[in-house]
């Protein structure tokens, strides 16, 4: 394949010394990326390797800016004015004032994702500096195996929930958790769902009971029930309707906790461009997890109502964060947009010291969740813990994946070996294939979603 006639023409001269090959062939540390941001000043492109972080905080204090990533359709417009799909790391296809990181210099030779058919030209690093010669240099970019995030340590999560908001307070902690955080007592609807869970005599004319004391809750629970995504033969028209005969007690049980919990936070104001909301977030999930957990061979399938309570408060520490870490929060979101490809865990730890599932897993714990849900929360990022419950968290690891490969915006995505499907006892091909029914309904998942909020 021949290269692009812009992308040749933004060559120049050096458009000989570049060599095409596939994109795995190229090496991870001399792969780089282009970033358009702006600011009331204007756009600028900030270039760096493919799998360094950007530190969005840093670049603008050095240049004394507030940039931004571009919005979405501004980028597309960019994109069509050049004629590609994608835009390679070459600032003059666009000809805005461009920055560059000083550890790209030290590069011997940069390769430079064309995105059709995932081909990378590759070029000398002494090409491409006469080529940004008139970029700007700065230290913008951070080392991601430099940031050290906590995935195996649970008991160092208090520790470092402490040396969080030591840093960002001045507060020494020598009070309870939850106390220290100012965050919400464990709702009732959910503490009294919680001894229902525990209670062997429970039955369904309880959990009707619990929900029906919360009107609003009893109306999401309806309206849950009568979505097309359940196709309901005739009306449900009350709650007992909802749980005898179309969603179950289980079900019920788990959704009623789940919402109980999403409302004891307040939804944020800001939000990362480019990922979908909460609660959708949380329905994909959800959904993903009992696709799962169903799928598993029935000797070793996990409890499918924890399995779906685990997806829709897999992200609860979404809500967590913003709360405690208010003027953070913001930096958390445009360092998620210029880094799309890095999952939140390293930009949350570098920023503030700890991630969303280390702070909801231990508010989970003082809230006496049950523990397949905090393990669940706390290993969602892990897919190699084997400690108790691990199967929980495993599943949340793989219906991510899934759902990331077929474009729903919930953050990045690795791929999945063989060998952890055959772990699960997961039959590969009938994953895909449910997964794929699961994203084109995408309609209904989005009406669910809209309920929770209503």
């Amino acid at each position: 394949m021949e290269l692009p006639v812009v992308v040749r023409q933004a060559l120049g001269e050096t458009a000989g010394e570049v060599s095409l090959r596939d994109v795995s062939q190229a090496r991870n540390d001399q792969l780089l990326r282009m970033v358009l941001l702006s600011d009331e000043q204007g756009n600028l492109q900030a270039v760096c390797r493919q799998d360094d972080l950007l530190d969005i905080n840093a670049l603008n204090q050095q240049l004394g800016r507030d940039l931004q990533v571009m919005k979405r359709r501004d980028q597309v417009r960019a994109q069509e004015r050049a004629g590609l799909a994608e835009l390679p790391a070459l600032p003059s296809l666009t000809g805005w004032p461009s920055v560059v990181d000083e550890r790209v210099d030290s590069l011997q030779a940069v390769a430079l994702s064309l995105g059709a058919q995932n081909l990378a030209m590759v070029m000398p690093a002494a090409d491409f500096r006469a080529l940004t010669a008139n970029a700007e240099r700065a230290a913008f970019a951070v080392v991601p195996e430099t940031i050290g995030v906590n995935l195996d340590r649970p008991e160092r999560d208090r520790d470092q929930l402490h040396s969080a908001i030591k840093k960002f307070t001045g507060l020494r902690i020598q009070q309870r958790l939850e106390d220290t955080l100012e965050l919400p007592p464990l709702p009732e609807t959910a503490q009294r769902i919680i001894h229902l869970r525990v209670n062997p005599n429970a039955v369904m004319g309880d959990l009707v009971d619990i929900v029906e004391s919360d009107p609003s809750l009893a109306a999401q629970v309806v309206s849950w029930a009568s979505s097309s995504f359940y196709a309901a033969a005739g009306q449900v028209k009350s709650v007992h309707d909802a749980v005898s005969r179309v969603l179950g007690f289980d079900l019920v049980m788990n959704l009623a906790m789940g919402l109980a919990l999403g409302r004891a936070l307040k939804q944020p104001q800001d939000h990362p461009e480019g990922y979908v909301d909460y609660w959708q977030q949380a329905i994909w999930q959800a959904q993903s997890a009992g696709i799962l957990a169903s799928m598993m061979p029935r000797t070793e399938r996990p409890a499918f109502g924890l399995a779906y309570l685990a997806g829709l408060l897999h992200n609860f520490g979404y809500l967590v964060l913003a709360q405690v870490f208010p003027p953070h929060f913001t930096l958390v979101c445009r360092s998620l947009e210029v880094n799309p490809g890095m999952d939140s865990s390293v930009t949350e730890h570098y920023l503030l010291g700890i991630t969303r599932e280390q702070i909801a897993a231990e508010l989970m714990q003082n809230w006496g969740m049950p523990d397949e849900v905090t393990l669940a929360i706390r290993y969602q990022k892990n897919p190699g813990y084997d400690g108790p419950h691990s199967v929980y968290g495993k599943l949340l690891w793989l219906g991510r994946q899934l759902l990331a490969t077929r474009g729903v915006a919930i953050g990045a995505g690795e791929e999945v070996s063989p060998a952890f499907y055959a772990s699960l006892g997961l039959d590969k091909t009938r994953v895909e294939e449910q997964f794929d029914e699961l994203v084109n309904n995408k309609a209904s998942i989005m009406a669910m979603a809209g309920m929770m909020t209503s």
